[in-house]
C-alpha cells in the first residue's frame, strides 16, 4: 500500500514540477526562501487536498468529479497563457518578474485538483489518509524544490523560450486533464 501512496505522490507532484521549473525559469539568482515557498505551497496544497477529499467522501463525489477538470483546466490555461504572452514581451523589461504570492496560491490550487479526487478515491479504498498526505506533501515538497532549481539553471540561458514552453505546458497539463475526465484522452502520462 505504501508504494501505490508513493507513486500516486510522484504522480500527483508532476504538475507542480511543472509548474515549479517555470518558476525558477523567472529567477535571475536562485533564492532558496522563494524555491522553499514554492516547494511549501505546493506540497502544502497537494497534501491539503486529498484530506479535503477524504473529508467529503462518497456522498460528494460526484459533484466534484464533475467541475474538477473544468476548474484545472480554466485556472491553468490562465497562468500558462499569461505566461507564454508574456514571453514575448521585449527583453528591455526586467527580467524576473517580482514573486507574486497570490499567483502562487492560485498555481498551488490549480495544481492540486487533480488531488481532491485521489482524496474521494482514498476513502473509498480505505487508506491511511494520514500516511498519504504526509507522503504525498514531502513528496511534492521535494519535487517542487528540484524543479524550481532546473528551471533555474535551464532559464539562464534560454529564459524567454523555456517560459513559452513551460506556458504551452501548463496548458497542455489543462487540455489533458479536461481531456481525461470527458473520456476523450485515457492515456494517463503522469
Amino acid at each position: 500500500m505504501f508504494v501505490t501512496v508513493l507513486l500516486t505522490g510522484i504522480g500527483l507532484a508532476m504538475d507542480a514540477f511543472a509548474v515549479a521549473v517555470c518558476k525558477g525559469l523567472k529567477m535571475q539568482r536562485l533564492n532558496y526562501k522563494q524555491m522553499g515557498l514554492i516547494a511549501l505551497f505546493f506540497g502544502g496544497f497537494q497534501a491539503l487536498m486529498p484530506l479535503i477529499g477524504w473529508i467529503l467522501g462518497k456522498g460528494f463525489e460526484a459533484y466534484i468529479k464533475s467541475i474538477d477538470h473544468w476548474v484545472a483546466f480554466g485556472l491553468l490555461l490562465f497562468i500558462g497563457g499569461k505566461m507564454a504572452y508574456e514571453s514575448f514581451k521585449s527583453d528591455d523589461e526586467e527580467c524576473c518578474s517580482k514573486f507574486d504570492i497570490k499567483e502562487l496560491l492560485v498555481l498551488a490550487i490549480a495544481t492540486s485538483i487533480d488531488a481532491l479526487a485521489v482524496g474521494i478515491a482514498f476513502a473509498l479504498k480505505e487508506i491511511n489518509i494520514f500516511v498519504a498526505i504526509a507522503v504525498i506533501g514531502i513528496v511534492t515538497f521535494i519535487i517542487s524544490a528540484l524543479g524550481v532549481f532546473i528551471g533555474h539553471k535551464f532559464g539562464a540561458v534560454y529564459k524567454s523560450k523555456a517560459e513559452l514552453a513551460g506556458g504551452i505546458i501548463l496548458m497542455l497539463i489543462g487540455t489533458k486533464i479536461l481531456l481525461e475526465d470527458l473520456g476523450i484522452l485515457t492515456i494517463n502520462l503522469f
